[in-house]
């Protein structure tokens, strides 16, 4: 038969009232239950392997929907579809490189919340006098000891929903830089409701931002707007739980007019007159 694993929260509350019986008196009674909490923490969390097939799972559903069902181009129009089948090797790196970076940093946050809960457990303990004390073992001090750990479940939900955004920012700016984009124009989501935007980016939304060395600006077609460049702010979905996004533009009909130069909109009217003879 089996031995059932002790629980986090079981050996907690074994340290609790231990100390609330002895006190401290003596490091290494504070050094065997911090071992003791510590281990029970790891083994409280998901294994390895468990995160990484989770990681997988989330990453690989975001790249079923943007590149195999081709969602991503909704903010790339007039881009064919063959464009994301010729990127899939870039694409998949990309996948790849964020799993990679989102495990490690799901690792990271685990570490500080194990780190955190034994050193609150620490603190309290060691304020207890030698000898015990009943007024210390209450349920209050218990909660926020394990609070850290409590909340790591969420912590790790918000980390894979910010990842998700910045992983499909990353797609879509792939498809837009070998894909010969101009610019973009920033889309923010200050409007929804609850979302706690930055003003920084609110004033952004609306503006277009171009792609330094681009072939329109090369030949002297465009020129840089008052927003200046895309590498000169940070990216839609970089700043942390950041949802904004940019919709993509390709062609000199979609650039701004104060963008165009007269070279420029000289070779946009010549278009025009060609398609109506």
């Amino acid at each position: 038969m089996a031995t059932r694993t002790t629980t986090f929260y079981e050996v907690l509350n074994a340290a609790l009232k231990d100390f609330a019986e002895h006190g401290y008196d003596s490091e290494s009674r504070l050094l065997q239950w911090q071992r003791r909490l510590e281990e029970a923490a790891r083994a409280s969390l998901m294994s390895p392997d468990q995160t990484r097939k989770k990681l997988n799972d989330f990453y690989r559903l975001i790249y079923r929907k943007q590149v195999e069902r081709k969602e991503v181009l909704e903010l790339h129009p007039g881009v064919p579809k063959f464009t994301v089948d010729r990127l899939r090797p870039k694409l998949r790196d990309t996948l790849e490189r964020y799993m990679l970076a989102s495990a490690n940093l799901i690792k990271l946050n685990q570490e500080k919340s194990i780190q955190q809960t034994v050193q609150r457990f620490a603190g309290w303990a060691s304020s207890i006098p030698k000898g015990g004390s009943k007024a210390v073992d209450k349920p209050e001090e218990r909660d926020n000891i394990r609070r850290g750990l409590a909340s790591l479940p969420f912590e790790e939900r918000r980390v894979l929903i910010d990842q998700g955004h910045k992983f499909t920012s990353a797609l879509s700016e792939v498809i837009a830089l070998d894909g010969g984009a101009l610019g973009g124009f920033w889309r923010s989501n200050w409007r929804q409701a609850n979302y706690d935007y930055r003003e920084e980016h609110k004033d952004r939304d609306g503006q277009f931002y171009m792609v330094r060395g681009n072939w329109a600006l090369e030949k002297g077609f465009i020129k840089r707007g008052p927003a200046g460049y895309t590498d000169e702010i940070s990216k839609p979905g970089e700043d942390i739980y950041c949802r904004c996004k940019y919709q993509w533009v390709y062609n000199l009909r979609s650039v701004p007019d104060y963008c165009l130069t007269r070279k420029g909109k000289d070779a946009l009217a010549a278009a025009r007159e060609g398609r109506r003879t």
